[in-house]
């Protein structure tokens, strides 16, 4: 028995061993792609010259970084306060949908993605009066970007978003501190909570009126502070701001499950629709999974049915991934994706004012599963 138990005892320190062999392994190629990832420059928005073909898309920014810092800001200390600001972002004729050009050289309006002006407010009153006369209807979409973003990029994002979809909604970005380097996973983390209130204070602000809505928008870790900001909102008993949001998509939401049910549960009856897209090819995520405990994050789950919310539609993304961006925003960043979307919009009769608001009814070529 004694010799049974010491081979036992052997094999499983053997397997232990190739085990965390092989987590050294992993834990050091992902150090090197994010050493290799933050040695990379990072693009920056640039004003240039308009060009007479080129489609002026109004970007509305709220957001706690300072102006000056439209980059990465990793190691800085978080900046206090709101700035709010419009930038006109020219979107060039040559256009690829899914695509941002950034330039290649000098910034040119007929081929690039090119700032062409902007116009700081001295508060949110003055921007908030700027955005109901830039479209028709009371309702503004609210664009929460993820982790390792700058403000450069997320501007320019939404703009891509605006075109791609022709939306026809008035697009707000609310920019929270993100360290935009791949190194500042934690950091980021720490950042949507930091940012939490003022995103409460700003949605609450844009449907104070009657008949005011706000249509949310939220990628990677942008989805988990736009979970925490209604769940916010609903601990404060602010009622009317939740009645007042019209719909939320969250793509490739990186929220661990549970803590979505725990923060689905405070929150009650969630707004509608609320879509989840998933890609189970999300590299990004499937990395993040790994960072944090080596469970699934929300955005690739296996199956729907793990969503036990009877108000949540699940929708699968992964046969329309083409492999850009490590699979981690494919619903405005696939071709095949963002025709599949528009031809949904289209048939369901709407002009931009109801921005996905029909994404329940069965996909085409993905799947769309109702748990």
């Amino acid at each position: 028995m004694g010799q049974v138990m010491d081979l036992a005892v052997r094999r499983t320190c053997a397997e232990a061993g190739a085990h965390n062999r092989l987590t050294r392994i992993t834990l050091g190629l992902c150090a090197l792609l994010l050493a290799l990832s933050a040695c990379a420059p990072r693009m920056t928005a640039e004003r240039a010259l308009p060009h007479p073909d080129a489609r002026i898309q109004p970007i509305f920014v709220a957001t706690e970084r300072k102006l000056d810092k439209t980059g990465p800001f990793f190691g800085f200390q978080r900046p206090e306060g709101m700035n709010y600001f419009r930038a006109d972002i020219s979107v060039p004729p040559t256009h690829q949908v899914g695509v941002i050009e950034w330039p290649d050289g000098p910034p040119d309006a007929a081929s690039d993605f090119v700032v062409t002006g902007t116009h700081v407010y001295d508060g949110p009153g003055q921007m908030i009066g700027d955005i109901r006369r830039a479209g028709p209807g009371r309702e503004t979409l609210v664009f929460i970007h993820g982790y390792n973003n700058t403000l450069s990029e997320s501007m320019y994002r939404l703009a891509q978003i605006q075109t791609d979809f022709a939306t026809n909604m008035p697009a707000m970005l609310f920019s929270w501190p993100s360290a935009g380097d791949p190194r500042g996973y934690i950091y980021d983390r720490d950042s949507v909570m930091f940012a939490r209130d003022d995103l409460v204070a700003l949605l609450d602000r844009l449907t104070a009126r009657p008949g005011d809505k706000v249509f949310l928008i939220a990628h990677s870790m942008g989805s988990h502070l736009a979970m925490e900001a209604l769940r916010q909102a609903k601990l404060s008993g602010k009622t009317r701001l939740l009645s007042r949001v019209s719909g939320v998509t969250l793509m490739s939401p990186d929220i661990d499950p549970d803590l979505f049910d725990r923060q689905a549960e405070v929150i009650g009856k969630l707004p509608q629709p609320f879509l989840i897209f998933i890609s189970k090819q999300d590299r990004a995520l499937s990395l993040a999974g790994f960072i944090t405990g080596r469970k699934a994050r929300l955005g690739v789950i296996d199956e729907a049915e793990k969503i036990t919310r009877s108000d949540v539609t699940v929708i699968d993304f992964t046969e329309l991934a083409d492999g850009n961006n490590l699979n981690h925003f494919v619903p405005v960043t696939s071709p095949a994706a963002i025709s599949v979307l528009n031809g949904i919009i289209s048939q369901a009769g709407r002009e931009g004012t109801g921005f996905l608001r029909d994404m329940s009814l069965k996909l085409p070529t993905a799947r769309a599963v109702q748990p």
